[in-house]
Formats: structure tokens, C-alpha cells, sequence
């Protein structure tokens, strides 16, 4: 089976000439269209809003976009709350989600009015003398144990790091209560990246019931419940895509089965989607530069595990389509590497494609989240340029490519590097 790039061949030979591969490339396009079926299928909630998340695709110029479409952002770090500030986008439209988190970060959060949601029963006491109980808080709920689905897909609670045991959720609440908060919300994340459409349901089936407990014995009455991430994508061609307007009508029907019959049928529904919102929709494009034959073939590429690490880190599966060849027999099998000094950069393992030639162009699917994000500098790998195609088929660049001069800035203080000679 075959994806579809949102680009054509002969869009990405024009964007070449002008951006170097390789680079990511995200659809304006599709993130809007996208971005508006998210809204239409919970919009039966008018309290209804998704936070971003920031970590997947950390771009002012995404955050910009999504924002349009009534986005806000999902921070977990100072640097995050730093540029959802500077895209004009504070207040109740950020939700802080952190653990282990430094006081400056508390007091940048409430600086900018960010509803903060704590992660842990000890956050209470260390928020308050950090910066003061705010009005409205939520806090991050762990069931623990396993969590399991009719499909058989779950996760392991229990051994997440992250939000309050059942017993801490419910005295920590009477403590927030006791300390002057007044407007109240949960929060949880069980699994990752579910390809069901069963998963938000039955999340929010727990937390509605926490809800409605949480009435019952302290008296606290949520405002608003946070589904968080956890909707993913069909990295495999062959896998069936969540359909969002299924999966909201099943937290609809939750929501009128639990929680309205307990007088809580004002509750706004949050979600924090990154992979979602932006995974399929961003593409990585890089340039077949060598060919290799050992006791394999090979295909090194321009682009390299710091440019898309998934594959080397989770063995996770990307699709490959050679551009101008997608009608051609897949019958030659190849690694896909990049060129760092690690054996798993490699982008696809035994993979079978059609027949590729140096200089052939490779898109490389569902890189729009965690993607560019999670890139980093080992072997003095700078990181490349990110490309929005816009609505109207034209490239804009939304971030320029590291250069020498970025890696070696942190050594300004000194002159140990005085004499660097640069290329650019």
C-alpha cells in the first residue's frame, strides 16, 4: 500500500531550487482543515477548546496558524510559555502541564495567567510558597495499574512517572479548596499514540466518573476536564485512520451518560493533541546522495537521525515515497540511512521501493510532530530548515537552517573559537 505525499513532484523540484533539501515541510492546508474537524466534532460542547501542544511542533509560525482556528497551547517548560507569549497567546488559552518543574517556571505561568495543571500532591505546598494558589487549577490524575481497551490496546499507568494516585487527586483537592481556589479541572494521559477511535471514550468515561466523585465527597465541582494527547496517527499505510467525529460523539455520549444526570453538564471538554493535529501533515524531504552495496543495499540520504530521530530511538515506522516513481514496482529492498556515526540511523530497515538513483527526492511521511522537535546536534549535525506550503501552493520558510555559527554560540563567552573559519 501506498500514502499520498500532500505534495507533488513537480511542487517539490520548485521548492528545491530555492530551499536545499533537506528540510521539513508542513501543509497549511491540511493543519487547517484538520484543525476545524477537531472543533466540529466536539462542538456539541461550548466550552470546547484544544491546546496544542507545543513540544510536538515547537514553530511560532504553527502556533500562529493553529491559533487562527481557535488553538491555544499546551506548554510544559519556560521556553514554550516563552513563544506562546510571543505569538500573542496567554492567559486561560495555556494550559501549563509540567512535571519536576522549576519554581521559575510556576512564576512565568502565573505571570501570564496560564491555567497551571499540577503533576504531583507535593506541587500543592511547593506552588503556593513559590507564587500563590490561583483561582483556577487543575491537577493530573493517575489511575495506575494498566488500562485496557476492548481492542486490546493499553498502556501502564503504574509505571508512568506522571499526576496523583486516586487517594492524593481527592485530599488534594480539599486542600486547593481550603486554600482559596475556586474553579476547578482534571486532567489525564493513559496512552499514546491509540489508533481507535475507543480511546477518548473510555478516558473520558474514568474521568467522568472522578468528576462526579469528586462532587460527592469534597464538594468540588469540576469546570473543566482535559483529555489531553493520546489520539494518534496510522504511521503504516495499511493501518485505519481515528476518525475524529466518531471519537467525539463518543465522549458525547460519556458525557450525557455520566455527567449530566450529576448536574455537570457545564463542564468543558480540553483536549492537548500534538500528533494529530500536525504528524500527518509534515513531511521530511531529503536527497538520495550515495548508494552503498555490502552485505546489504543502502541508500544514504542528506537528512540523518538528527533530523528525524523516531526510527533510530523507537524503531519506529515512517513511510518513504520516491518522488515521480510512486507508480513504479516496489522490488528493490534497501536501508535508508542518514550519515551519522550510529549504526541506527536509518530511516527504514529491509524496505521495499522502487528502484532509487542519486539525486532521486524522498518524502518522508508523518514527520510534522515530534519530528523536527525532537532533532538534536550529535556528530555537529546542525538542524535543517523547516517550510510551510502555503494555501496558495507557494513555499515560505518558517525557520531557517542552523549554521556552524548557532552550534559554536554557546562558546561566546570565551575565545577558544576565535579563529573558526566559516562557510556561510
Amino acid at each position: 500500500m501506498e500514502k499520498k505525499p500532500f505534495v507533488t513532484k513537480e511542487q517539490l523540484d520548485e521548492i528545491v531550487k530555492e530551499f536545499p533539501t533537506p528540510f521539513h515541510l508542513y501543509d497549511e492546508k491540511g493543519i487547517r482543515e484538520n484543525a476545524r474537524k477537531v472543533k466540529k466534532a466536539f462542538s456539541w460542547n461550548p466550552g470546547f477548546k484544544e491546546y496544542f501542544a507545543v513540544k510536538a511542533t515547537p514553530n511560532p509560525f504553527i502556533l500562529k496558524l493553529l491559533h487562527e482556528e481557535g488553538c491555544g497551547c499546551d506548554c510544559s517548560s519556560m521556553t514554550e510559555l516563552m513563544l506562546s507569549e510571543a505569538c500573542g497567546i496567554t492567559g486561560s488559552e495555556i494550559m501549563f502541564s509540567s512535571n519536576a518543574t522549576p519554581a521559575e517556571e510556576f512564576v512565568k505561568a502565573r505571570e501570564l495567567n496560564a491555567i497551571i495543571n499540577l503533576d504531583d500532591f507535593t506541587h500543592i505546598d511547593f506552588l503556593e510558597k513559590t507564587c500563590g494558589i490561583p483561582e483556577t487549577i487543575s491537577c493530573r490524575y493517575n489511575p495506575g495499574g494498566v488500562f485496557k481497551m476492548s481492542n486490546g490496546i493499553m498502556d501502564n499507568p503504574g509505571d508512568a512517572k506522571y499526576g496523583f494516585t486516586t487517594e492524593q487527586i481527592f485530599e488534594g483537592f480539599r486542600i486547593l479548596k481550603e486554600k482559596g481556589a475556586k474553579k476547578f479541572g482534571i486532567h489525564a494521559f493513559l496512552a499514546s499514540n491509540t489508533v481507535t477511535n475507543e480511546y477518548y471514550p473510555a478516558l473520558a468515561k474514568v474521568l467522568f466518573q472522578l468528576a462526579v466523585d469528586l462532587k460527592e465527597k469534597v464538594g468540588v465541582s469540576i469546570s473543566f476536564i482535559n483529555l489531553s494527547g493520546g489520539v494518534g496517527i496510522p504511521y503504516r499505510p495499511e493501518q485505519e485512520p481515528n476518525d475524529i467525529a466518531v471519537i467525539g460523539e463518543g465522549v458525547r455520549q460519556v458525557f450525557e451518560e455520566i455527567l449530566v444526570p450529576a448536574g455537570l453538564g457545564d463542564v468543558a471538554i480540553y483536549t492537548e493533541m500534538g500528533r494529530f493535529m500536525l504528524g500527518p501533515y509534515g513531511g521530511l524531504v531529503t536527497k538520495a546522495v550515495h548508494q552503498k552495496h555490502t552485505y546489504k543495499e543502502y541508500i544514504g540520504c542528506d537528512a540523518c537521525a538528527a533530523d528525524l530521530m523516531r526510527p533510530a530511538i523507537y524503531d519506529a515506522y515512517h513511510h518513504i515515497t520516491v518522488m515521480g516513481k510512486e507508480d513504479q514496482p516496489c522490488d528493490h529492498v534497501y536501508d535508508v540511512t542518514g550519515s551519522l556515526c550510529e549504526n541506527s540511523d536509518k530511516f527504514a530497515k529491509d524496505r521495499a521501493l522502487p528502484e532509487i538513483e542519486i539525486g532521486d527526492l524522498l518524502f518522508i511521511h508523518d514527520a510534522g510532530a515530534h519530528g523536527y522537535a525532537m532533532g538534536y546536534n550529535y556528530n555537529g549535525k546542525v538542524r535543517h530548515a523547516e517550510i510551510l506550503l502555503q494555501e496558495d501552493g507557494t513555499a515560505k520558510m518558517i525557520r531557517r537552517a542552523e549554521t556552524a555559527r548557532d552550534l559554536f554560540a554557546t562558546f561566546d563567552f570565551c575565545d577558544i573559537l576565535k579563529d573558526v573559519k566559516y562557510n556561510d
